[in-house]
């Protein structure tokens, strides 16, 4: 019998300050996206399976904009689950990575959740589970680039709020479009992915 690969995770846990509705559309803007990880890593698309979104494509990571550090294909779908009573939206990408140094990796899970709190601000909680050849390697670097990202969104969604009330007006017109479209679910455990490369069972 083959081993199953070990698994490492990395996850997040605050509150911010925006409501859920106003985090849920910012977790599928484009541009909440690209800035995320700026200016340290840059989000270049390289294909569009939907035109205006970044949650169905392929993309090019570059440091400072300069320095490709390698490719991601990026395979993002919407799940809504119950939890003590509570309605959480989950947006969960099973891409993965296809060239660089996270391209050992043969697991990539990560899922993002806001769920309201009674204050009227949300609850993010930020997961992702990932293994293959190597991982424990890179444990310290996507734990590094975690505390990065829950700094980004921290302060990225003080202004969600207000981004969303815009959405229907003339500030909004300069502004990538939220895709509410759902990418199709990863494969049955052992058909190949849109990567190519086996779903691993869950």
């Amino acid at each position: 019998m083959t081993p199953r690969p070990r698994r490492h995770q990395v996850q997040l846990r605050f509150r911010i300050h925006a409501s859920a509705d106003a985090a849920w559309a910012a977790l599928h803007s484009p541009a909440v996206l690209t800035s995320l990880y700026a200016p340290v890593l840059v989000v270049e698309p390289l294909t569009h399976a939907d035109e205006g979104s970044l949650l169905h494509s392929a993309v090019r990571l570059r440091l400072f904009g300069r320095i490709t550090v390698g490719t991601q294909l990026i395979g993002a779908y919407d799940e809504t689950r119950e939890h003590h009573g509570e309605t959480v939206r989950i947006l969960r990408d099973s891409g993965i990575p296809l060239t660089g140094p996270l391209a050992s990796l043969d697991i990539w899970d990560h899922r993002m959740a806001v769920s309201p709190l009674p204050d009227g601000r949300a609850l993010w909680r930020d997961r992702l589970v990932f293994g293959g050849p190597g991982s424990a390697l890179l444990l310290p670097v996507l734990w590094v680039a975690w505390q990065w990202r829950g700094l980004r969104i921290r302060r990225l969604a003080r202004g969600w709020d207000r981004a969303a009330a815009e959405d229907d007006g003339p500030a909004s017109a300069g502004r990538a479009p939220v895709s509410r479209r759902r990418a199709p679910r990863p494969g049955r455990p052992g058909s190949p992915g849109a990567s190519g490369r086996p779903t691993p069972r869950e």
